[in-house]
């Protein structure tokens, strides 16, 4: 049987985080996107993958070790919040733990080859993460921790982050601002939360010129994250040149999200991962990892995660 080109890295710990009734970050964000991809009939054409927990060193990379076991304590006394928008319950550890795994075991697949490209469909997110702080929904940064692993463990001397998320990935820019082996490029809203990723914030030290972040207005529609793209993302894959490009892949830049105004389409989705495949195969032998952040209406999520998949696997 020929080997399927995508994988995707879901683990059913993801349902069991618990946030509790009327978070927006809840399970059944996961559950919806599963029925979506079965309903519409593409489920079939990935290579679906259980992952396995990041290890400790691997957590280390990217978070403080006095921050890591106050999570695992929260959870195992029954959970409780880190912050106001963030809840650990009992099982939300282990998710994290899978979580984090299946991006550095996305990375692992694309790197041997076994795979072209990888998607992560877990929970909690992770792009608010900061080194020793709970934030915005999120608890380990997976994206930087599979970035971390790619230079560690791969020996990568440059990685690129796309980060489209509505939010700012203030927790992933933190972890390189000042590090030139990864380049940091945010597409997000501005203002809102969690109103960081301004225009002058371009790195420091070593890591200046290596984080770019693009903000939109609210109101903004799919033809200027299009030029945008066009006119800043690819030029500066280019010039950087990336061994991996890594993707946060958040969809509540979509038209019907509750938490943000931006009015992309699900086929926004698609013209924005084809993008980034076409540069992967130019610049880096197609190595392409996305990463689930947010997404808050199920049927703009559903509709977001179906048509990066379809782009990812090339399915018209």
């Amino acid at each position: 049987m020929k080997q399927k080109s995508t994988h995707v890295f879901y683990h059913p710990l993801s349902l069991r985080h618990d946030t509790g009734q009327g978070h927006p970050e809840r399970p059944e964000r996961i559950k919806a996107v599963l029925d979506h991809l079965d309903k519409s009939g593409i489920q079939e054409a990935f290579t679906w993958v259980t992952p396995e927990e990041a290890s400790g060193e691997q957590i280390l990379a990217n978070h403080g070790n006095s921050y890591i076991e106050s999570v695992e304590r929260l959870a195992a006394s029954g959970g409780g919040f880190l912050d106001a928008d963030t809840v650990v319950s009992s099982e939300s550890y282990q998710a994290a733990l899978r979580a984090t795994g299946a991006c550095v075991q996305a990375i692992d697949a694309v790197v041997k080859k076994e795979a072209n490209n990888a998607f992560c469909l877990n929970r909690p997110p992770g792009h608010h993460a900061r080194a020793d702080t709970a934030m915005g929904f999120c608890l380990f940064n997976s994206i930087a921790i599979g970035a971390r692993h790619a230079i560690q463990k791969h020996g990568m001397e440059r990685v690129f982050i796309l980060d489209w998320d509505v939010h700012h990935g203030n927790g992933t820019q933190e972890s390189f601002y000042e590090d030139p082996a990864v380049f940091f490029c945010s597409i997000h809203q501005s203002p809102l939360y969690p109103e960081t990723g301004l225009s002058h914030e371009i790195g420091s030290g070593e890591g200046e010129g290596f984080t770019l972040n693009l903000t939109v207005p609210d109101g903004t529609r799919g033809d200027l994250y299009q030029a945008l793209f066009e006119e800043k993302v690819l030029p500066a894959m280019h010039k950087f040149q990336p061994e991996l490009i890594l993707i946060s892949a958040g969809f509540d830049a979509h038209r019907l999200d509750p938490l943000a105004g931006v009015q992309l389409e699900d086929e926004d989705f698609d013209r924005l991962t084809r993008g980034v495949l076409k540069a992967a195969d130019a610049l880096c032998e197609g190595r392409v990892v996305s990463v689930l952040e947010g997404g808050y209406d199920l049927e703009g999520l559903s509709g977001g995660v179906e048509q990066c998949l379809r782009a990812m696997a090339d399915i018209s």
